[in-house]
């Protein structure tokens, strides 16, 4: 029974760690807790602190020997190397794709992110896995590149200084592979969001382009992103709006609608509430006749209406009818009274 109670005081994770180490030392700097700590305890304590920053240089260890797995060239281009190349280069990608994995994995930890920038790890992924030959390492490449840049404005700033954005844009815009698409567009968001830097070189690349181009995608999960992502962009900065709607977003944001109805309309409908909201030019292109957008938004509305899972597409879809439409909203509901 007492070595039960002991097993249960030593805690076995890092939380508990830390929360042993501030008891010791409030202890020390202040009155003595009324259960102070036990030599025991203490030494476990030492012991337990040791095997954190050991761990902490074997993850080191671990980000270098990933790196050294993506650096590894090929074989040398003899005759012997024909014979074997089909098997080597199979063995060679699924080694660069569980050392990306890996990387990615330890990443969780912004201390490993910011150490990952000083082993030079994020200028490999951008000067060599972006570009890889197999999509699987493209895409955990840039996974790998989202899962640092992350509320990391260090991180976030070097990757803008190496230009990884155009690689990325590019990535998002004409790979051929939709996962490397998605992961792309996601490590941009990870770049631009909540990020000036990045937000005016996305706009100077000419980002807004290419989300409506992913909006017209034949990837459901990419359409859904480009979207989400353009919606957050207008909400947070509204001083891009002129610079979407010079481009033609707004007939091109009805012309998706127009498609075969897809959850992802809900993003699209409100990114067009933002583009009309405070905004004379949006409500003018929304407005004009050749768009057919009142028609089409009633229609919306009744498909929708009553399904639960589409309640904040209908309020998106109300909104903007009301905004762009409401003295011929008013004169339909005294009609149907």
């Amino acid at each position: 029974m007492a070595e039960g109670n002991e097993d249960r005081r030593h805690p076995h994770n890092l939380q508990g760690v830390l929360r042993l180490a501030v008891e010791a030392a409030s202890a020390a700097d202040g009155p003595a807790p009324v259960n102070p700590m036990s030599e025991e305890n203490k030494e476990w304590l030492r012991g337990a602190l040791a095997e954190v920053s050991k761990g902490q240089m074997d993850e080191v260890k671990q980000m270098r020997q990933c790196l050294a797995v993506l650096r590894e060239k090929d074989g040398p281009s003899s005759a012997e190397r024909d014979r074997e190349e089909d098997r080597d280069e199979e063995e060679g990608e699924d080694e660069r794709e569980s050392a990306l994995e890996l990387l990615s994995e330890l990443c969780e930890n912004l201390d490993n992110a910011r150490d990952l920038m000083v082993l030079g790890g994020l200028e490999l992924c951008v000067s060599q896995s972006l570009r890889d030959a197999h999509s699987g390492v493209r895409w955990r490449a840039a996974h790998l590149i989202a899962s640092c840049a992350q509320n990391m404005p260090e991180v976030q700033f070097h990757l803008l200084s190496m230009e990884a954005l155009p690689k990325l844009l590019q990535l998002t815009d004409s790979d051929p592979h939709p996962m490397v698409r998605v992961k792309a567009l996601y490590a941009i968001s990870c770049l631009v969001r909540e990020q000036e830097a990045g937000l005016r070189a996305f706009v100077s690349q000419d980002g807004f382009s290419v989300l409506m181009r992913g909006m017209q995608s034949d990837d459901e999960k990419l359409r859904t992103k480009s979207a989400f992502l353009l919606l957050n962009l207008l909400m947070a900065h509204p001083e891009h709006k002129d610079t979407v709607l010079s481009m033609g977003m707004a007939q091109q944001l009805v012309s998706v609608l127009r498609a075969p109805h897809s959850s992802f309309h809900e993003h699209v409908l409100g990114a067009l509430c933002c583009l009309v909201e405070d905004c004379p030019q949006g409500l003018k292109d929304c407005r004009s006749p050749s768009l057919g957008l009142e028609e089409l938004l009633k229609q919306r509305g009744k498909e929708i209406r009553g399904r639960d899972e589409c309640q904040e597409e209908l309020d998106f879809c109300e909104r903007l009818r009301a905004m762009c439409f409401r003295e011929q909203q008013t004169d339909d509901n005294g009609m149907d009274r």
